[in-house]
């Protein structure tokens, strides 16, 4: 099996960096991106197997960055998991509209999302 990457955006240092520490303890290679933009970008270069995406990011929202993931036809069968403060109904729907994988609200249990991760990682060639 090749290794896995995992593309994790959010403008939380330090979110990022502890699910960095954590998903890589399980032997998951992940890259970092800190707002919309670099998202895309990073996508782009890294082609990651999965990504997790907070909705309110600088530049370009984690909703659009999803839609415009999600509606490109060499990016659109990457996983993305949407981890959010925003709880309310309408955010999810939104989140499901844009084509998000899984809509997972913050605080989150991390071990529920290892899960959730290796779950989609195990699908992915």
């Amino acid at each position: 099996m090749t290794e896995k990457k995992i593309l994790i955006v959010d403008d939380e240092a330090d979110i990022v960096e502890t699910l960095k520490f954590l998903i890589e303890s399980e032997g998951i290679n992940c890259i970092t991106a800190f707002d919309g933009e670099e998202a895309l970008n990073k996508t782009k270069k890294e082609d990651p197997d999965l990504i997790i995406l907070d909705v309110m990011l600088p530049k370009i929202n984690g909703y659009k960055v999803c839609r415009l993931l999600k509606f490109d036809a060499k990016y659109k069968d990457i996983p993305i998991l949407m981890v959010t403060a925003r709880s309310q109904e309408e955010d999810k729907i939104i989140g499901s509209e844009t084509g998000a994988d899984e809509y997972i609200t913050k605080p989150f249990n991390i071990e529920d999302l290892i899960s959730t991760i290796k779950k989609y990682l195990d699908k992915v060639n």
